[in-house]
Parts: C-alpha cells; sequence; structure tokens
C-alpha cells in the first residue's frame, strides 16, 4: 500500500478545519497531521511536517494566506509541497496575489465533499487546481495591462508553438485537450508544457496560468496567441 497524501490544514475558522479535517481522515489514502489557525503557525507545521498538501486560507491574523505561501515557495526544502489556497470568493484578489506567490491554485470553502478528495489527491499529483470559468473572471480583473518587464522578455523566449500551448493552459485546458486542439499526441504536448515552464522558470501548471494573462496571451474574454 502506498503511503497517504498527508495534509496540513491552515484555517483561522475551526469549524472549516474541523469540517475538512473529518472529511480527509475518513479516507484511508489522506491523513492530515497538522492544523493550524495563522499564518505564522501554519508555515512552522509545513516545515515541521513537509505534507504534500497544504490547504491554507487565503485571509487569517497574524500572517495571511499570501505571505504564508511566499514563505513556502520560497523555501528549498519546502519544494515538494503543494499549497491550494482556501477562499469564501472565487474572484477574491488575494487569491491571485497566492497564485503569483506559488500556490498550485485555489478552492472555494463551499465545495462539494467529493470534489474536496478529488482535490486533494489531484494537488498532490501535481496538477494545478484552477477553475477556467472562476480563473478568468478572477485574473481578467486584478491584471495590470501592460505586460511587466518580466513577462514580455518571457514571451520572447517561447517559440510560436510554445505561446499557443501556454494560451491553451491559460484557458484551462488539459494535457489531453491541448493534443485533440492542435491535433497532435498527449506527450507531445506535454513536452512542450515543460519546455515552456523551463523557458519560464516557473514551477508549476498554475504558474504558467498567472503568466499567460499577466503577458496578454489570455485575456478575460478568450486566448489570444497571436501577440
Amino acid at each position: 500500500m502506498s503511503e497517504p497524501v498527508t495534509v496540513v490544514l491552515v484555517d483561522d475558522q475551526p469549524l472549516i478545519r474541523g469540517g475538512f479535517r473529518a472529511l480527509l481522515d475518513a479516507e484511508d489514502d489522506i491523513e492530515v497531521v497538522g492544523e493550524a489557525s495563522n499564518g505564522q503557525e501554519g508555515v512552522e507545521l509545513i516545515r515541521r511536517h513537509r505534507p504534500v498538501v497544504a490547504l491554507v486560507d487565503v485571509q487569517m491574523p497574524v500572517v495571511n494566506g499570501v505571505e504564508a505561501t511566499r514563505q513556502i515557495a520560497s523555501d528549498p526544502e519546502l519544494v515538494d509541497v503543494h499549497v491550494v489556497i482556501l477562499t469564501n470568493y472565487g474572484t477574491d484578489e488575494y487569491v491571485f496575489e497566492a497564485l503569483r506567490a506559488g500556490a498550485n491554485g485555489f478552492l472555494v470553502k463551499d465545495i462539494e465533499p467529493a470534489d474536496l478528495l478529488q482535490a486533494v489527491r489531484s494537488a498532490a499529483r501535481g496538477n494545478a487546481l484552477l477553475s477556467p470559468a472562476i480563473t478568468r473572471k478572477l485574473i481578467g480583473e486584478f491584471v495590470s495591462r501592460p505586460p511587466s518587464v518580466r513577462t514580455a522578455a518571457g514571451l520572447e523566449e517561447l517559440t510560436n508553438r510554445e505561446r499557443e500551448v501556454v494560451a491553451l493552459v491559460g484557458r484551462g485546458l488539459s494535457n489531453e485537450e491541448i493534443a485533440a486542439q492542435m491535433v497532435i499526441s498527449p506527450l507531445t504536448a506535454k513536452t512542450h508544457v515543460s519546455r515552456a515552464m523551463t523557458k519560464l522558470a516557473v514551477r508549476d501548471r498554475a504558474q504558467l496560468v498567472v503568466f499567460a494573462y499577466e503577458c496578454g496571451l489570455v485575456t478575460a474574454s478568450g486566448p489570444d496567441a497571436s501577440r
């Protein structure tokens, strides 16, 4: 039997932590190894336990979820921790800042129990948890224009094919969906995504989505791979 997916819960609402813990601990392949009520305690717990997944509330006392995420993502010893931001609202400005800081995705707190379990397992595999509809609205609201020098320079590093792939990732498509749309194999799609991530020095697919919006490859109204 494989090792369970270890989880740390960081939220200042005891009812949220208790409800999530009861649900997660009932599963044979998931284990909650710690709880914290603010970001500072959360980062300390995560450094101690090094969980596979950290569910982190975006707004908390002492240290908020954005700063907690930044500290986790910048720690080389925590590179394997997948941070998922929890929010009451799908269009919270702080969520986008958390994605910029290194979060793997976000979930709304009223998520269905089955969807939460699926999300934790998916995050453990390194997948980005980004609802395409909510992400378009969220990033469309909070990405500033024009593109920054960093994103503009990064865009120049990509081939036209890689730009197209990044735009599709920004729309929330999986490698299989990208392959179908571009009429290529899933392995080729995965290779294009990996090369783009390497060139842009981003740590995961969520960061690739942020880049796609920041540089204008995708806008709130749809993709624009011609830029």
